[in-house]
């Protein structure tokens, strides 16, 4: 029988309360500066946002407990903005949305960091029992949102953040997922030859686990040879996003399958709109009525894109609507 997993991508919005708190610490607006060494009292107000946000995810019901990475502020980028041999410099637009993070600059080694490791062990203590959900940009998507001045080749720079990648994730504390996100994919779809050279990264990476490992890409659906080369990397799950795009990311299932477990972006992260339960649950079964596969042997039922865009509250209702769904989905199954 199916098993339903409630899960998020992760990057959730801070909680109300720190906006002004970590302002007025910082003496800047959040994306402006984090640079992995802030002092105590901005690291204590993460802590306490992090479990807050852990407890969040807990009173909802989600089946996986994210990190939350709300010290994400250049999003995706954020490994490479802490790392001791990237410069941050000017800041850039986040795909062709309205957030923006500081472009990171590799001007050396991509080296052992364990900054995401660390925050990991902290969610991992507060997180007790509950089933740990790491969270990473895929390396497709951390190489295309950096500056290489170091490599100076785009294929050794993409092989050396996989590599930098698969380092950080083997220092992860014990965790049941992995979720790589993989928006470049889409937004900026590798070319001929860089397909299969990202699906080989991110086969690095899957492989530095034994975890089970989601590939989210999100705002649309992957092209043809991208998704098929993507099945070829050793992962056990790839993500769709049924918000943005619908009948492409159906294509892509009915012309050349899936891997045995499916990660489902059914409730939006970026529209404030609550979807009922029952409504995600019905697309489920939409999804299911239009794939020629029987049974999965895991479905993840998650926001198509991180939920940093959304209202706090609204965030919070949108996690207790994805645990309702994967509920309700158990008992149909059932």
């Amino acid at each position: 029988m199916t098993e339903y997993v409630s899960t998020t991508p992760g990057l959730f919005p801070l909680p109300d309360w720190t906006k002004d708190d970590l302002s007025d610490l910082k003496g800047h607006q959040k994306g402006d500066l984090v640079s992995g060494d802030e002092g105590e009292e901005i690291t204590a107000a993460y802590d306490e946002a992090r479990e807050e946000v852990i407890g969040v995810q807990q009173e909802a019901g989600l089946d996986r407990v994210s990190e939350g990475q709300l010290r994400w502020d250049d999003m995706l980028a954020h490994p490479l903005a802490v790392h001791d041999n990237v410069d941050t410099q000017g800041i850039v637009r986040y795909y062709d949305n309205n957030n923006f993070y500081r472009d990171p600059v590799v001007q050396g080694d991509l080296d052992f960091s364990g900054d995401v490791a660390q925050e990991l062990e902290a969610t991992a203590e507060l997180a007790g029992d509950d089933d740990l959900q790491a969270v990473l940009p895929g390396p497709y998507s951390l190489a295309d949102l950096a500056t290489d001045e170091h490599y100076g080749d785009d294929e050794e720079f993409l092989a050396a953040v996989g590599e930098f990648l698969a380092g950080e994730v083997d220092a992860f504390p014990d965790h049941e997922t992995l979720f790589l996100l993989e928006p470049s994919l889409v937004e900026n779809a590798p070319e001929d030859g860089v397909d299969e050279r990202a699906s080989e990264a991110i086969d690095q990476v899957a492989s530095a686990t034994d975890a089970d490992v989601v590939v989210q890409p999100y705002w649309g659906a992957l092209e043809e040879k991208v998704y098929a080369h993507l099945l070829d990397a050793d992962i056990d799950a790839v993500g769709f996003d049924f918000v943005a795009n619908q009948d492409d990311n159906v294509y892509n299932l009915q012309e050349y399958g899936a891997t045995d477990q499916l990660s489902l972006g059914l409730a939006d992260g970026q529209n404030t709109l609550v979807e009922d339960p029952e409504a995600i649950r019905d697309r489920v079964d939409w999804v299911y009525d239009k794939v020629p596969v029987s049974e999965f042997e895991t479905v993840y039922l998650t926001t198509n894109t991180e939920t940093f865009y959304l209202p706090y509250a609204k965030f919070e209702e949108k996690l207790a609507v994805l645990a309702e769904a994967a509920d309700l989905a158990e008992v149909k199954a059932a």
